[in-house]
């Protein structure tokens, strides 16, 4: 009895004395491919197997093995390299097992793809079994981490830092038409429709009077007269009303006489071919060739087109005329300057119409990139600067990385044809998945010297190579 468990323990330390020898020895890998079509997973490497350090009777199991950190697992199918009597015996009893004896394997596993693979752990499993009978786990040789998340273009968004306003110089402008008796200069506030008249340009100038951060500097009003009746009495209408109009607001206000400044136009001509060319009327080409024919003196354009044209000439003095006698207004002011970036931040909320665009980009650059409050920021400076290619270019930039690409492409067609702006347009092409016309805006916006552009074509090529990778594992799975 105790020559059998001394030979038992014997026997036992024979067994880990060749598990610890072979923990040192592994299997080496090259050529190894893992590809992927829509539904299948395809692995493929060379695995030396000659210097496994196996005993005459004992046996290696070689096992690829799939894993993620959350625990999902896959064993692909294995292969067995035995010692020399192991591998004759395995032949003599027919074993199914792919078995070697060692040098250069050529492996090849074809098995159901799933979601959880494409970010898995890909290792060599090795286990060896022999004259003890249990099978030991000895190394897991890592071999690579899959990669087959489809690949998105990421791009970089470029944000242009619009130049400082060394004077906030700002007008406000608008149109009243104040009413007069006929033939009259003289202001009756009560009459007809000058309530409503008067206080558009009172809330005009309230707007900005009340506003302790800006400071007027100029009013400027312009009296019109409509085409009819005699040239000179038109002149003296057109003047004197205006100034009867600037007389009433100077009496409202303390501003210095100096702010204010008047003009007038005797007859709106203008404002009469414009309402012909916008507007269908009965003989308009008749109409518009008078009154555009600069060679006639005011009085004979009149005069013609009350013989030519009676009818409509009648239809002009009913609905067209009133319109033309009107004073147009404007006020000129200044805006002071903000420099602590939570005030421009209230501001952008309470007061947007009194940043600079430079002040929302320093509002811009104090709260986090990509959020909403950003891309808020940049929609609104577009909105008080609908004309500036930079407001429009950061407001694009701004819808596009919150998913709003029809925001971003209306943004886009009021940036103008700048290097940024060509480079924008590619990202938005890019991120509809358009990698065809992304292409040659992001070479286009690379010749401009756009510094990002490289990288965005780079990502093009990634995207296409990956996809059409995918394309011909499944043709030829």
């Amino acid at each position: 009895m105790k020559r059998n468990i001394i030979s038992a323990c014997l026997a036992a330390l024979l067994c880990a004395s060749a598990a610890s020898a072979a923990i040192a020895d592994q299997a080496r890998v090259s050529n190894l491919k893992v590809d992927r079509s829509t539904d299948r997973l395809l692995v493929d490497m060379t695995i030396d197997a000659d210097d496994l350090g196996r005993k005459t009777n004992r046996e290696s199991w070689l096992t690829p093995v799939l894993t993620t950190p959350q625990g999902d697992t896959l064993r692909l199918p294995s292969i067995m390299v035995g010692g020399r009597n192991r591998y004759f015996q395995a032949q003599r009893r027919h074993e199914t097992a792919p078995l070697y004896r060692g040098g250069r394997i050529d492996y090849k596993a074809n098995v159901p793809y799933a979601s959880w693979m494409e970010s898995a752990d890909l290792s060599l499993e090795r286990r060896d079994a022999g004259c003890c009978g249990a099978e030991q786990l000895l190394t897991t040789v890592p071999l690579r981490q899959l990669d087959f998340r489809p690949r998105v273009f990421t791009p970089n968004f470029n944000y242009i830092a619009p130049a400082a306003e060394a004077v906030k110089a700002r007008e406000l402008s608008g149109r009243a038409f104040v009413d007069f008796p006929v033939n009259k200069t003289v202001i009756y506030p009560d009459y007809r429709s000058n309530t409503r008249e008067l206080a558009k340009i009172r809330a005009g100038i309230d707007s900005v009077r009340q506003d302790k951060d800006i400071t007027v500097r100029g009013i400027t009003l312009k009296g019109y007269a409509s085409p009819e009746g005699p040239w000179n009495n038109n002149v003296r209408l057109a003047k004197g009303r205006t100034e009867s109009l600037k007389k009433y607001v100077e009496g409202l206000y303390d501003f210095a006489s100096s702010i204010y400044s008047t003009a007038y136009e005797p007859e709106d001509w203008e404002g009469l071919v414009a309402w012909l060319r916008a507007n269908s009327i009965a003989d308009r080409e008749g109409l518009l060739a008078i009154a555009t024919d600069t060679s006639l003196a005011p009085d004979a354009r009149d005069a013609r087109l009350k013989s030519q044209y009676p009818a409509a000439y009648a239809r002009l003095l009913r609905e067209v005329y009133p319109a033309l006698r009107h004073t147009d207004y404007t006020i000129a002011y200044t805006i002071r300057s903000y420099n602590d970036p939570q005030e421009i931040l209230k501001l952008v909320y309470s007061k947007p119409q009194n940043l600079s665009l430079n002040e929302f980009f320093v509002a811009a650059q104090n709260v986090e990139r990509g959020s909403k409050e950003y891309d808020y920021i940049f929609e609104t400076a577009a909105r008080m600067y609908p004309d500036s290619e930079i407001a429009n270019l950061n407001a694009a930039n701004a819808a596009m990385a919150q998913g709003a690409y029809e925001n971003a492409a209306r943004y886009l067609a009021k940036a103008g044809e700048g290097s940024e702006a060509v480079y924008a347009r590619g990202i938005l092409a890019a991120l509809q998945g358009d990698y065809a016309a992304a292409r040659p805006l992001f070479e286009q916006a690379a010749r401009l010297r756009v510094a990002d552009a490289p990288a965005a074509i780079s990502q093009i090529e990634e995207i296409e190579a990956f996809n059409a990778g995918l394309s011909t594992s499944s043709e030829n799975k």
